[in-house]
């Protein structure tokens, strides 16, 4: 599946970013895309790492002497730091390979998936982790497993990228 099928984006949009002045930079540099790569990973395991403390502690696992909403102070910053992260890395992976991405259903898939994990983060699980919700456990477990596996899917769906363009020649 990709969205040139479905006719929701032009194909000159995407060839418009892969020939951006920065996509072009990416795409024609050795090392670029890699370390672009390596530090977008690091920003993932940073927020899995930082969400995955708090969703454990809302689950009712680890750190009992801390509450959900000290730990999401205390780790907020992090998970803040590595979506940023990960916004300033992924965005130029995307532009120097756009017409490629255009075909790959998992980029897709993973796009649907990081909107879902962040309405979840900043809607359910936001309310979840205020002091006030700390007597709502229902909401706190059920805020933790979406968050989990909201998460857990997007960086599947991001391994999955690589996989399919090895399938599809590329």
């Amino acid at each position: 599946m990709n969205f040139q099928d479905l006719r929701i984006f032009p194909a000159s949009l995407f060839q418009w970013c892969e020939s951006s002045l920065l996509g072009n930079a990416i795409k024609n540099s050795k090392w670029d895309f890699a370390i672009l790569e390596t530090v977008h990973i690091i920003g993932i395991a940073v927020l899995l790492g930082s969400t995955l403390v708090v969703n454990l502690r809302l689950l009712g696992f680890g750190m009992r002497r801390r509450s959900a909403a000290e730990l999401e102070e205390e780790l907020g910053p992090w998970t803040w730091g590595a979506l940023v992260l990960m916004l300033v890395t992924g965005a130029p992976m995307f532009l120097s390979e756009a017409v490629r991405m255009s075909l790959n259903g998992p980029f897709f898939t993973k796009m649907i998936l990081l909107s879902l994990a962040l309405a979840i983060h900043f809607t359910i699980r936001r309310t979840a982790t205020r002091p006030e919700a700390a007597n709502r456990i229902g909401l706190g477990k059920l805020a933790a497993s979406l968050s989990i596996i909201s998460w857990l899917s997007v960086a599947l769906a991001g391994r999955a990228i690589a996989f399919f363009m090895t399938l599809n020649g590329g």
